[in-house]
């Protein structure tokens, strides 16, 4: 009976040792704590947000974005705009990177004057974006899904440029937005993908009917990646990096469609989960 008493004690005061650990930060990281929680943890997919408004600032995300990665089997983890020290504290504990849509990012960050046209995003997105997608461009095993600004971040970021407003400078383009403008709401248009790609093998179609709302688009290629869907105009919907196991950025909105996309969402969650694997 006294051992067991002792059992007891022992228990409790492993978990009191335990709890006071995680409250003052001693060896404790997020991914050590799941990982004791179930033997098969989903992978924690970070989700950039968009900011808006003033005094104070709104910091969030579209609900859309991250039902789409809870429905898949991922941990949505939102990031808000923070500073390179604090990302590489953070960054090493995300199994994969979904980058959002939102307004325009300022043409300078790829060498053009602003048209008109632009409506800039604010600048401590823009300033995060850019920080988040070089940083994980420069991890080869990170997997990353760009929807819609998400995609052109990563064109960006890999050194390439955009179509800074598709019905003044493409005026024989479908249209890729609503009637009333990109920001008004959206459009469906049909997207053709290339043979072989991450788009047309996960989606198992040559080409869907897509929801849309961008007045800009991926023009210059940056290093490394491949145009892999685009529509009937010729404008691109769709960019990867062949040689990375999942970066793929669409210009359309696939979580405004998950039924027709959830395998899209599935596969980049799948490669998160072996990316988790492969580093624990």
């Amino acid at each position: 009976m006294q051992q067991s008493h002792r059992r007891d004690f022992a228990s409790l005061e492993s978990l009191f040792a335990s709890v006071v650990a995680i409250m003052f930060g001693a060896v404790f990281t997020p991914s050590a704590v799941m990982a004791q929680s179930s033997p098969a943890v989903k992978p924690v997919i970070g989700i950039n947000c968009d900011v808006s408004g003033e005094k104070p600032r709104e910091i969030g995300v579209q609900s859309t974005y991250v039902d789409a990665i809870t429905k898949a089997g991922g941990i949505p983890l939102l990031l808000p705009p923070m500073g390179e020290a604090e990302l590489k504290v953070i960054l090493p504990s995300v199994d994969g990177v979904l980058m959002v849509g939102g307004d325009d990012y300022p043409p300078e960050l790829y060498g053009q004057k602003t048209d008109p046209s632009v409506y800039l995003m604010q600048k401590p997105r823009y300033d995060f974006d850019l920080l988040l997608v070089r940083s994980v461009l420069a991890d080869k095993s990170l997997p990353f899904l760009g929807i819609c600004a998400g995609c052109q971040a990563l064109n960006i970021g890999a050194g390439g440029d955009l179509v800074q407003d598709i019905p003044s400078m493409k005026k024989s383009a479908v249209s890729h937005a609503s009637k009333q403008g990109w920001q008004k709401g959206f459009n469906t248009h049909k997207v053709s993908f290339v043979k072989g790609s991450i788009l047309e093998r996960t989606l198992a179609s040559e080409s869907l009917a897509e929801p849309t709302s961008h007045h800009q688009c991926v023009d210059k290629l940056g290093k490394d990646l491949k145009v892999t869907a685009a529509t009937e105009d010729g404008l691109t919907e769709g960019i990867e990096m062949p040689d990375r196991s999942f970066v793929v950025g669409v210009q359309f909105h696939p979580e405004r469609a998950f039924d027709t996309n959830q395998a899209l969402f599935a596969e980049f969650v799948a490669r998160a989960s072996e990316h988790r694997a492969n580093r624990h």
